[in-house]
Formats: C-alpha cells, structure tokens, sequence
C-alpha cells in the first residue's frame, strides 16, 4: 500500500475512486543523506512523506546554520511558502540520512480537491494540523526555557537523539552545545 496515502486516509475516509487517482499523481524517490530536498529560494510545491529516513529544516542566520524543524518517517512534510503561496522557500531541507520519499504535487492535489469533496476535507484537515504544529512551535520558542523545549523534543521524539547530532540538536533548541550539554546533565 501507498504510504503516503495511508496517512493522508488518517485524515479521514477515501472513496475507492479517489484514492485510485490520487495512487496515479503520487511519485516517490530515494534520497542520500546530505543531500537536498529544497534549498533556499527554491519553489518545489509538493506535499512530500517520508517512508524511511530524516530530513531537517534550517535557515541561515549571522552566517549559522538554524534549525527550525526535523521530519521523521510517516509524517507529512514540506515548505509553507512555496506549498500554499507560490513563494521562495526560505529554508533548506536536507536528508540526514538515507531516505525514501513518497509526494504529490499540489496543483494535482487542488485538482483532485475539486472533483473529490472527500480529499478536501482531508487537505483541510491537514492544514490544520500544520496551523497548530506552528503555532505551537511559536509558543515554544517565546514563552519555554531551552531546557523545556528539548524535553519536549526528546518526549514527543525519543529516538531522535540516536538519529540527529547534538549540533543540529542544540540549534533547534536555541542554545550552543556547551549549554545543550549542561542542560542534559540535569
């Protein structure tokens, strides 16, 4: 079965017809660690999942690498700029590790939004989602401590401290990695 389709039928119901077209607009591909997904100021419109492997997102700030987000095995994933506003992503999207990846274009996802009432709701409801996992990430950054955000981190993802260097760790939680250090002591 299409992983990517799976998940988005977590999202609510398919009908056999819908779910046999969105089957024949869906690609997937193999990616090696190190390289790129989406660099800054590309536009690449694709809702895209990996199957096996990890990704991080990060910017360029004072000439240091930032990392905003880390994307896992079956979770949906992509920039927002270029996916919902036509605009240059302003991060990059690397693969840390070997990965697989399923995607489907979004000019093919809003034709199929059309004819598919159920596949609306579906994207609706993903977008959704996306809304609170930013909002939340906002929350975070501007009312936690370092230490809570990496707790955090570590609960939600606790196999990510295996998979990721603690550099990119520490860069997603706001602090060198002298201090990540400290904070993991305690």
């Amino acid at each position: 079965m299409n992983p990517l389709i799976e998940k988005l039928k977590t999202y609510g119901d398919l009908t056999v017809e819908a779910e046999r077209e969105l089957a024949g607009k869906i690609n997937y591909f193999s990616k090696k660690k190190n390289d790129f997904l989406l660099k800054q100021g590309q536009i690449m419109a694709s809702l895209f999942m990996l199957e096996k492997g990890l990704v991080r997102a990060y910017f360029i700030k004072n000439d240091k690498e930032v990392n905003s987000w880390f994307g896992v095995e079956n979770v949906i994933i992509g920039s927002i700029l270029p996916l919902y506003a036509g605009k240059p992503s302003f991060e990059n999207i690397e693969f840390l590790e070997d990965s697989v990846v399923y995607s489907i274009a979004i000019n093919d996802l809003n034709e199929l939004y059309k004819t598919y009432p159920e596949l609306n709701t579906i994207g609706r409801k993903l977008a959704e989602e996306l809304c609170i996992i930013l909002e939340e990430r906002i929350n975070s950054l501007h009312t936690e401590a370092a230490e809570e955000r990496y707790l955090s981190l570590i609960t939600e993802f606790p196999d990510l401290l295996q998979r990721i260097n603690l550099g990119h760790i520490a860069s997603y939680v706001g602090v060198t990695q002298e201090t990540l250090s400290r904070i993991r002591k305690r």
